[in-house]
């Protein structure tokens, strides 16, 4: 070995370095559920592989989003809940209620657009896997900006995976 190579480390920093990242989420989502609800205009955008170990979605969403789907936190939501492992949440798609069950270690993206925050997750080692789609939640559509339509496409492809 020269000295201009780094040796390999036997202490998984990268997978540490991960699982402090991961903490910031659940410390965020866990003062939202204590709170119950978000402070001034914060809310998220939460991207998750669906089919990750652990991920519990509602059949139809599953089909939707065979792959990844991304969810809003903002305004409507309902029995937040938060543990070590991950949370459940309650949305509304298409005005239909929906109960989801989110492992941290299946969340990807984690994004607070109104202070250009966000954190990016390597996926899980999953078959198949493909950019995902991001599921848009009434309250995301009822608040369109202004000029943009509402009601259109619930479908927006995003990709969080680096280039």
């Amino acid at each position: 070995m020269s000295d201009d190579e780094t040796p390999e480390s036997l202490i998984p920093y990268d997978e540490h370095v991960q699982s402090a990242l991961r903490g910031v989420v659940y410390s965020v989502l866990t003062d939202v559920a204590a709170t119950g609800g978000l402070p001034g205009n914060h809310h998220f955008y939460i991207a998750f592989k669906t089919n990750a170990p652990g991920v519990d979605i509602p059949p139809h969403l599953k089909e939707r989003y065979p792959d990844e789907m991304t969810i809003v936190v903002q305004h409507r939501f309902w029995d937040l809940a938060v543990d070590r492992e991950g949370f459940e949440i309650g949305l509304s798609f298409n005005q239909v209620p929906a109960k989801l069950i989110i492992p941290f270690s299946a969340v990807v993206g984690f994004i607070d657009p109104s202070v250009n925050f966000a954190l990016q997750f390597p996926a899980p080692d999953l078959p198949d896997a493909k950019p995902g789609l991001r599921a848009v939640s009434e309250e995301e559509e009822d608040s369109a900006p202004e000029g943009e339509e509402k009601g259109g496409s619930n479908v927006v492809e995003i990709d969080f995976r680096k280039k």
